[in-house]
């Protein structure tokens, strides 16, 4: 059996759908898997042993160009693929339902109409499962993958996977202390409500004894880490790292935190203890609470279907409350 899976991003997006693989080959070594997802995310999917061949796609480089010829360009490629026996959709958008469409298949699946924030996707399935989009995403991702292929995971399963992100460089980071803890601290996010803020993740690093790194992505997000530096010199910032760099650099650390983010995900993905911080999106729903890898909620009622960009309330969260749950992971 031969089979695409859809995800095209974002970068923790596609580290929750990724654990599906794992379960996939055990069910049945023999199932082929390649992945289509947009270019800029796939370091997050390379040196992956179950997956066969990665098939990127432009369209933020179409978007930002505005350009008509550049999209139907991209989408003209994905004819060119091989003939599949099933095409999943994980991201359940309008855009990734038609891409899945495009792509030469016995079977499109996905999601119906009610378990989807765009309902307009699932036109394009030729196969659909109801599965509540308020319930967790690993979850849910792997209730749809075993759904398709008729199998099961458990959440016992899930819960004592087996790391599934790759790297063949060895980041030496010289800011790791080999005499004390090392905690990362993954500062900046997609949007500005999910930041907690410079002023309680400097506090932070004044209560828990310890080496404190902090990664970026962005220039805003370098931007943020000199800011807590100026407050808690002791601070240090890493380079900029490529995504191989930061799987390499997460896999050293003793605890990573941050919000809800690709990075902070990724701990979780290697089986780093972590603590995720989360305002205005849902907890419950965007992380999956293991004995190492904890959430923190602010008392905001988030609504799932339409996350509020305003909603500032990850800051309502104690750098004390932090600091007692991280000790217990230490």
């Amino acid at each position: 059996m031969k089979i695409a899976i859809v995800k095209l991003s974002a970068l923790g997006d596609i580290v929750h759908a990724m654990v599906v693989l794992q379960f996939i080959k055990n069910f049945n070594p023999q199932i082929e898997i390649d992945w289509v997802v947009e270019k800029r995310f796939k370091g997050i999917l390379e040196y992956n042993p179950d997956v066969k061949d990665i098939y990127v796609i432009n369209l933020n480089n179409a978007k930002k160009k505005k350009s008509i010829y550049l999209l139907l360009k991209e989408l003209k490629e994905l004819r060119k693929l091989k003939q599949y026996d099933l095409v999943i959709d994980m991201q359940g958008l309008v855009k990734s339902a038609i891409i899945s469409k495009l792509i030469s298949s016995k079977s499109t699946i996905g999601y119906d109409k009610s378990s989807l924030r765009e309902g307009l996707s699932s036109i394009f399935y030729t196969n659909k499962f109801k599965i509540d989009y308020g319930l967790n995403v690993i979850s849910r991702n792997a209730r749809l993958v075993s759904s398709a292929i008729n199998f099961k995971i458990e959440n016992s399963e899930l819960k004592n996977k087996k790391p599934f992100l790759y790297s063949k460089k060895k980041h030496i980071e010289l800011n790791l202390d080999s005499n004390r803890k090392n905690i990362l601290i993954v500062a900046g996010a997609s949007n500005s409500s999910k930041c907690y803020s410079v002023k309680n993740f400097s506090e932070l690093t004044t209560l828990i004894d310890a080496n404190f790194l902090i990664s970026w992505g962005t220039q805003r997000e370098k931007i943020i880490a000199e800011e807590i530096k100026i407050i808690s010199p002791d601070v240090k910032i890493c380079h900029e790292l490529s995504v191989e760099c930061l799987i390499s650099l997460i896999s050293q650390v003793d605890l990573v935190i941050g919000s809800d983010t690709g990075p902070t995900h990724m701990a979780w993905a290697l089986n780093v203890p972590s603590v995720t911080l989360y305002g205005s999106t849902p907890g419950y729903r965007n992380s999956f609470v293991t004995d190492i890898n904890k959430i923190i909620e602010s008392d905001s009622i988030v609504n799932p279907f339409k996350i509020d960009k305003e909603d500032y309330s990850i800051n309502d969260i104690k750098p004390t409350e932090i600091c007692k749950t991280a000790i217990k992971l230490l």
